[in-house]
């Protein structure tokens, strides 16, 4: 019987896999189909995604840097607010890869890492967990003393033992250009209702566009309609769902969730990754698979560490929705150098923040 069953070997999964794996225990890491693919996040990420990884890993995965951020009230003739800093904010990197490295980081800690293996139903039991698991050649039973969600937004671990919800699912979807572009800056269009669309240049891999929306919204025909204000020319397109706002409880008697399973992103844009890494971290500290007890120091940990950033999100993410002239004057205020770090809504009221707004 393994310490850990995680399932879903995304950048928490794999992330929370090496770490358990390190400090001495036995743990199986599933896949449902080939890892970091299909692509269901964007690549834009801060710089501090390079603290978990070697440090030879920047130079095979980063794809360009970025200075700041455009923000338009309409398409792409609309005028520009700049925001940015005289280094770069952050980067965007080649997204399967970082999935497959994480994962090799996993298997060289010892996690044993096994892809198309369907978890199909969980059931937690008073002294163990107990999958089952689809593969192709049949449907095999395995058993830990505990089992980690890390299977996204439509986690077949959260439905199977009952766990609540997010709060919201936002329907996003991703296509790129492959015309190479190294531009300094992406660019926010606030034009969708309470999210926005945006445009990140990726370097010689071209460029990626993306739009989320409420349920309610036709994406696809808006995400057309925004790529043709462009001109672009799509070569792939990519949808999914994008959780926001975690839910009360990310834990049960034998189990607990991580990442877009536990609705452990960014609200103000979606992203997920730096959190989910984050929340494994927290998880490989406190959870013990020999104490169900210690489930309560999780939720207790990664929320201390995330709790106060996601709910300032929240915040943030309503003014997407203001009347237009709040919005005009807002950008207009806060328009120029920054000093906010793009993880942390809490910079915005940073003494370095401050300084920048009166410069």
């Amino acid at each position: 019987m393994y310490d850990f069953v995680v399932v879903g070997v995304g950048p928490a999964g794999a992330r929370f896999a090496r770490r358990a794996a390190a400090n001495g225990h036995d743990v199986l890491a599933l896949e449902r189909g080939e890892i970091g693919r299909p692509l269901a996040c964007s690549g834009h990420v801060s710089r501090d995604l390079w603290s978990y990884l070697p440090s030879g890993a920047r130079d095979d995965l980063l794809q360009n840097e970025v200075y700041g951020a455009r923000f338009r009230l309409g398409g792409p003739e609309a005028r520009p607010y700049r925001f940015y800093k005289q280094k770069p904010v952050s980067n965007v990197i080649d997204r399967v890869e970082l999935d497959r490295r994480l994962a090799d980081l996993a298997r060289e800690a010892g996690a044993d890492v096994r892809t198309n293996h369907h978890v199909v139903e969980v059931d937690e039991n008073p002294g163990s967990v107990s999958l089952s698991v689809r593969t192709s050649g049949g449907t095999d039973t395995v058993r830990g003393k505990m089992v980690v969600g890390a299977d996204g937004p439509r986690s077949r671990v959260r439905r199977s033992l009952d766990l609540p919800e997010p709060d919201e699912y936002l329907r996003g979807v991703l296509g790129f250009d492959p015309e190479p572009d190294d531009g300094d800056y992406v660019d926010v269009h606030l034009t969708v209702p309470t999210f926005f669309a945006w445009r990140i240049p990726r370097g010689e891999a071209g460029v990626e566009y993306g739009l989320a929306a409420p349920r309610s919204v036709e994406v696809r025909s808006a995400f057309e309609s925004f790529v043709a204000d462009y001109g672009a020319d799509i070569a792939e397109r990519y949808a999914g769902l994008i959780p926001i706002g975690p839910p009360d409880r990310v834990t049960g008697e034998r189990a607990f969730l991580l990442g877009d399973a536990a609705g452990q992103t960014k609200p103000f844009t979606g992203g997920g990754i730096l959190y989910g890494l984050r929340a494994a971290d927290a998880a490989a500290q406190t959870v013990d698979p020999d104490d169900p007890g210690s489930l309560a120091d999780y939720e207790r940990a990664w929320r201390d560490d995330l709790g106060r950033e996601i709910a300032l999100g929240g915040l943030v993410r309503r003014g997407y929705s203001a009347p237009r002239p709040i919005q005009r004057a807002g950008l207009a205020l806060f328009e120029g150098e920054i000093a906010v770090h793009m993880d942390e809504p809490s910079s915005l009221f940073s003494l370095e923040q401050l300084r920048a707004l009166f410069r």
